[in-house]
């Protein structure tokens, strides 16, 4: 089971959101984000902020990091090693599974992520038969595009998706984010699209935009 740091917003929680951070960082990176995103009369919300493996990454001339996967070379269709990729979603269904245990179900968990932490979160949607409250990928794409269909699962599309990105972003180009949440649309997925003046980042009207997204998710349940 991954390390993790978790925050409550209130005794008793009865919704879980998995929160993965980017490449080089660690859970730490987004527990910030918590009281600038959270609402009040919200229901008691788990945040889940686990800490990536240490692993070699080769663009980074093989220095170990925190990553979720090793990042190969800069072109988008072999960016992602395939086997990470699918070792990090495996050790976000323990954690998914691990919440279930502790009586939230998946219908009222919430999985997010940011540049490498998003498109683990991408992937994982897309192996869900049983779905999730919610996915977001910020500043992300799907990885492995091209084998996307096949590996979509029964179920997954009824997954709503909050995808976000920087159109100044120099680390995952705009329209790889672009072509991802278009690739998830023709997929069937519903999929909220939102565009900032941003580099690789996150900004206070994202963080809006994704608490209106939240809260109706939070309606739902």
């Amino acid at each position: 089971m991954l390390e993790t740091i978790e925050r409550e917003t209130a005794p008793d929680p009865r919704w879980a959101v998995i929160w993965l951070h980017g490449l080089g960082a660690d859970g730490n990176d987004f527990v910030p984000l918590v009281p600038e995103l959270v609402r009040e009369g919200w229901p008691a919300i788990r945040f889940v902020f686990p800490h990536a493996p240490v692993r070699p990454v080769t663009i980074n001339n093989g220095v170990p990091m925190r990553a979720w996967y090793d990042i190969r070379e800069l072109d988008l269709a072999n960016r992602a090693d395939e086997q990470g990729v699918a070792e990090s979603v495996a050790q976000v269904e323990a954690l998914i599974a691990r919440e279930g245990g502790r009586g939230i179900p998946p219908s009222r968990i919430i999985l997010a992520g940011f540049s490498q932490g998003g498109a683990v979160t991408l992937a994982a949607g897309l192996r869900r038969s049983e779905p999730l409250a919610g996915l977001v990928g910020l500043s992300t794409y799907v990885p492995g595009a091209q084998g996307a269909q096949a590996a979509l699962v029964e179920g997954a599309t009824r997954q709503p998706v909050f995808m976000a990105h920087g159109s100044q972003d120099p680390v995952v180009p705009y329209m790889a984010g672009k072509q991802s949440a278009a690739l998830l649309r023709r997929l069937g997925f519903n999929v909220d699209w939102h565009v900032y003046a941003m580099p690789h980042s996150v900004c206070a009207e994202e963080v809006r935009d994704l608490g209106d997204w939240f809260a109706a998710r939070l309606a739902g349940g």
